[in-house]
C-alpha cells in the first residue's frame, strides 16, 4: 500500500502534481507506485521534472537509478516542451519491482522518432542517450507519448 506524497512547485504556471497507487495494468502486473505532473511547457519545467524524478527516487530508495532516470526525463521533457506546440506536458513515472517506467506526453499526434545528427549537429541525439540507457523505449500508438523502462537492479523495490 503506498502513502500519498504530495510534491508542490511554488511557480507561477499551472501545475498539478499527484501521487497514485497504481492498480495492476497492462504494463506489469506489479505496479506497486508512481506520481504524475502536468505542467505547461517552459524551459525552466526541465530542471524542476528532473528535481522531482531525483527527489521521488531517494523516496523510494532507488537511487541507483538517479542519474539514467534524470537523463531520460531531462531528454523526453525537452523534447515535449521543444516539439508539443505549446500544449500542456505530462510526466509520469512508475515503479514495479522489476522496472521504472518513465512517461512523458504532449499531446500532440506526432511521434517522436530517433534522428540522425551529424558531427557538428547541436541537437538531435536525445533519443539515442533514451535507447542506450533504457531497457526499452517506444512511443503511444497514438503518437502522443513516449515513454521507457529501465531495469530495476536485482528486482529491488
Amino acid at each position: 500500500m503506498m502513502t500519498e506524497r504530495t510534491i508542490t512547485l511554488a511557480t507561477g504556471a499551472m501545475t498539478t502534481t499527484r501521487s497514485v497507487a497504481l492498480a495492476a495494468s497492462a504494463w506489469d502486473p506489479a505496479v506497486e507506485s508512481g506520481f504524475e505532473v502536468d505542467f505547461l511547457p517552459a524551459d525552466n519545467r526541465t530542471g524542476q521534472m528532473r528535481r522531482i524524478t531525483r527527489a521521488q527516487l531517494r523516496h523510494w530508495d532507488l537511487t541507483m537509478l538517479a542519474d539514467d532516470a534524470t537523463l531520460v526525463v531531462s531528454e523526453l521533457v525537452t523534447n515535449a516542451i521543444k516539439h508539443g506546440k505549446g500544449r500542456p506536458v505530462g510526466l509520469r513515472v512508475r515503479r514495479s519491482a522489476y522496472e521504472l517506467r518513465i512517461e512523458v506526453t504532449d499531446g500532440t499526434a506526432t511521434p517522436a522518432r530517433m534522428r540522425s545528427a551529424g558531427v557538428a549537429d547541436e541537437n538531435g541525439r536525445g533519443l539515442f542517450l533514451v535507447a542506450a540507457v533504457a531497457k526499452e523505449w517506444g512511443v503511444s500508438p497514438d503518437g502522443t507519448m513516449t515513454w521507457c523502462s529501465l531495469a530495476i537492479p536485482d528486482g529491488r523495490s
